[in-house]
């Protein structure tokens, strides 16, 4: 993707009121190639925006409201938000998929890069604060009898064209035999990776291949997870 193309990018999504944003995810508005999947395993629109303002509530957090207005911040949250993109989706210039896990490690890393590591910390804190959030809304959801998140579970596509619950009990067999006999390979850490790549509607035959390619990100860890198969 060229530089320009990251500038329309950026330029052609709308800019929500800093009082309406949330977390960088994506939003349902706008066209672009680009999708994010949300922690439900929902796939939504990428919206820039939503980088932007999540970056802009940072540097508030850390030099007050009365900076809103400061041309250095905007400034400053345009260049490293176009970084985040082209870091992003360097290797998918045409359209790809990315995690909202994913989109925020890129946040919080161009901020450090960027010499800006008050702003970094308090988005750490941001991130901390909504993971607590979210983890309170699902006990209180199953105090009350209600499934969770995971609970509810995903759906994939047969080559019919039609769907049906994603066997997690099928994918953590996949997981155990994939893994087995590794040396300092982790088959929980593995699954936990894998299930970051499911989406609700993936094609089922795109479940195996996506536990190999969770392990592949962990190869930093112990060259074993390249054996993973």
């Amino acid at each position: 993707m060229q530089q320009s193309d990251l500038q329309n990018l950026v330029d052609a999504e709308p800019r929500p009121a800093l009082a309406d944003s949330a977390e960088p995810e994506a939003a349902a508005s706008g066209q672009n190639p680009y999708r994010v999947i949300r922690r439900n395993g929902k796939v939504t629109v990428f919206d820039p925006s939503k980088i932007s303002v999540a970056m802009t509530k940072a540097f508030l957090a850390v030099e007050g409201n009365t900076a809103a207005a400061s041309t250095r911040i905007h400034e400053t949250v345009e260049r490293l938000t176009q970084q985040v993109i082209e870091g992003l989706f360097r290797r998918v210039p045409e359209g790809g998929t990315v995690h909202i896990e994913d989109i925020q490690d890129h946040v919080e890393l161009a901020l450090m890069r960027a010499g800006e590591h008050k702003v970094a910390r308090a988005y750490v804190l941001y991130r901390e604060e909504r993971a607590r959030e979210r983890a309170a809304a699902e006990a209180k959801r199953k105090a009350k009898g209600g499934k969770t998140s995971e609970e509810e579970g995903l759906k994939v596509t047969l080559e019919d064209g039609s769907t049906q619950p994603l066997d997690m009990a099928r994918v953590e067999a996949i997981v155990r035999e994939a893994t087995e006999g590794l040396e300092d390979v982790d088959a929980a850490l593995v699954l936990r990776e894998a299930k970051r790549n499911f989406f609700d509607g993936m094609n089922e035959k795109d479940v195996g291949p996506a536990v190999i390619m969770a392990a592949r990100t962990l190869i930093d860890r112990d060259v074993n997870y390249t054996h993973v198969a």
